[in-house]
């Protein structure tokens, strides 16, 4: 009995001991003393109660201390409250100072708040970034496609980090200025020739204005040959002419054949009509013999004055194998 007693009073201690380290962290608070952080050991009980990590804010001002930077326990707490970073505002600052960049802590923690990484904008002002935009697509006025691809230079811009343009903008004016440069070239070979044109022509356009970044430079590393889209363009233009020609052709034949079958009808009409009258003729005849009004001797003459008709019609006519050698 005496043995579970001594360790059920073991394991309470050792759960209190466990328990009381973890909100008077006694070793953090050692540690900041000897880093000459005066920091109360009520205060960073406190700070459990306020849910806020007493080893971030520990460590941050341990940090900004050694750096020479003077960070008070609140400004570190209301930045971390407010859903901040501060190990990495606090790696910013120390950034910052070493490289003699203007940047004091409220622009820092407006900075973070804002989702933009200061530390790695604070490194980027130091070191600038080169950014390879993707193949930029134009056309010079010869017709010529051309295909460029261009390195920029930019370095991060503290000022205008909260409200500025990122990357993105960056990428979409480089773009845009190679695609209007290369459309006011005379011939495609100018281009190829002297490549920097574009590049100086693009650079003096102020393409970083309300970003976040200062262009540096802007270096054409590639220009390729696309297609002839003029001569595409042409060629277009005479298929989508000869094709109209087409039609209009076809339209023409089309009324001709209509118009060449109406006559074939009023042909055959007429001669319905023709033949429709000479079967009347020997019905005519007939009658007049009946009425008086025509004799045999009239009839002969006729007859006769027909037969002449057809006899001359036939020596007028050549004969059909008359051609024929």
């Amino acid at each position: 009995m005496n043995s579970i007693a001594l360790v059920v009073i073991l394991v309470g201690a050792i759960i209190f001991l466990f328990t009381f380290l973890y909100f008077v962290p006694l070793g953090l608070w050692f540690s900041a003393q000897l880093s000459r952080v005066r920091i109360n050991l009520l205060q960073l009980v406190f700070m459990r109660f306020r849910k806020v990590p007493p080893q971030v804010i520990v460590k941050a001002m341990i940090n900004s201390t050694k750096a020479g930077l003077r960070l008070t326990r609140d400004e570190l707490e209301a930045h971390y409250l407010a859903g901040g970073n501060v190990i990495n505002v606090v790696n910013a600052l120390i950034s910052a100072d070493k490289a003699n960049i203007p940047l004091d802590f409220k622009s820092a923690t407006a900075i973070d708040l804002a989702g933009r990484d200061v530390f790695q904008a604070v490194q980027m002002s130091v070191n600038p970034k080169v950014i390879d935009t993707p193949p930029v697509t134009a056309v010079a006025k010869d017709g010529i496609q051309l295909i460029a691809k261009a390195r920029v230079t930019v370095r991060a811009n503290i000022k205008r980090l909260v409200g500025g343009a990122g990357e993105e903008t960056i990428l979409a004016r480089v773009g845009e200025g190679v695609v209007s440069s290369i459309g006011s070239a005379e011939s495609h070979k100018t281009v190829l020739e002297n490549p920097d044109s574009i590049s100086k022509t693009v650079l003096a356009k102020g393409l970083d204005s309300g970003t976040a970044f200062e262009i540096l430079s802007i270096d054409i590393a590639d220009v390729d040959i696309g297609k002839n889209i003029g001569a595409v363009l042409q060629t277009d233009q005479a298929m989508a002419d000869k094709n109209i020609a087409q039609a209009k052709a076809e339209e023409r034949r089309a009324m001709a054949v209509a118009l060449e079958q109406e006559m074939v009808a009023k042909a055959q009409e007429a001669r319905a009509k023709v033949i429709e009258a000479e079967a009347e003729i020997p019905m005519a005849i007939a009658e007049a013999f009946r009425s008086g009004n025509l004799g045999v001797m009239d009839y002969y003459k006729l007859r006769n004055i027909q037969a002449d008709t057809d006899m001359r019609d036939s020596i007028s006519k050549p004969p059909k194998d008359s051609g024929k050698k």
